[in-house]
């Protein structure tokens, strides 16, 4: 961090000016002068005598400092390195070897790359929310069908998009779509109160949308396919999520739906983001 200025310069960066043009160039420059040849400040100068990156200058008998052109061209390039994004820290380490600059020039066009790269999806995602009219608990592109989802449906999708890659969450998307609007209603209204015959009736409707979401996209039956985290720690995840973001009637459906679709085997193991 470069330090304030000062108002006031100390004493021995002072020098009186010239008599007249020519005659101090047998001098050198103060540091205020100094400073202000290389665009920079005089406390910036001093913070940079103090952590070694640039040589104290020569003094005259009356204590005033004397720069010399080495100690500007030293300024300027200082200042160019950390223009171009290169820490202190770096430039303290890079001495004049130009192999070494290469190496930590090569380092930062790569760092640069990276963040470019990194700023070009946020825009492309920004883009993305503003064109949907995405909310922001739900992943990009699911816009159209958010409207849909209770909160805690959104809440498992935004969960599901932490280990889903981006075409798992295309077809999720398409799943939602395909589903019929008022099961989401039915699904989201289950309470305590909610009757056996309704429970029973409504998890053989979720179990048929199920297995249509499976004839649609055979992947769910592979443990593997399109997930960026391994299956054990999805599978704890999704457990603990349902556990938490489902009321205990509406995991009951759940339950039922799994054993109408898988058999009594199967019962209570996740599956499809629904499962």
């Amino acid at each position: 961090m470069t330090p304030p200025t000062d108002p006031e310069p100390a004493p021995d960066d002072r020098a009186p000016a010239p008599p007249f043009p020519g005659a101090g160039a047998t001098t050198g420059w103060s540091t205020r002068e100094l400073a202000e040849m290389a665009g920079t400040t005089v406390n910036t100068v001093r913070h940079y005598h103090r952590i070694g990156l640039l040589d104290e200058p020569e003094r005259l008998g009356n204590g005033y400092k004397q720069y010399r052109a080495r100690h500007l061209a030293r300024l300027v390039r200082i200042r160019r390195l950390r223009e171009l994004g290169l820490p202190l820290t770096r430039v303290e380490r890079l001495g004049d070897r130009p192999g070494t600059v290469a190496d930590s020039l090569r380092v930062l066009d790569a760092e640069l790359a990276a963040g470019i790269e990194r700023l070009q999806r946020a825009r492309a995602e920004l883009a993305a929310l503003l064109r949907d009219r995405t909310p922001i608990d739900v992943p990009a592109g699911f816009g159209p069908v958010a409207g849909r989802l209770g909160e805690a449906d959104r809440a498992l999708l935004a969960i599901y998009s932490t280990f889903y890659d981006e075409r798992a969450l295309g077809d999720i998307r398409r799943m939602i779509e395909a589903e019929p609007a008022d099961l989401d209603r039915e699904f989201d209204a289950v309470g305590p109160d909610t009757d056996e015959e309704t429970r029973e009736r409504l998890a053989e409707r979720v179990a048929r949308a199920l297995a249509g979401h499976r004839e649609a996209f055979p992947w769910l039956a592979e443990q593997g396919a399109h997930r960026t985290k391994p299956w054990s720690e999805v599978a704890r995840t999704a457990a603990r999520s349902l556990h938490d973001l489902y009321g205990e009637a509406q995991r009951d459906v759940l339950r039922r739906a799994v054993l109408h679709l898988y058999g009594e085997a199967a019962a209570g193991r996740p599956g499809d983001p629904r499962e």
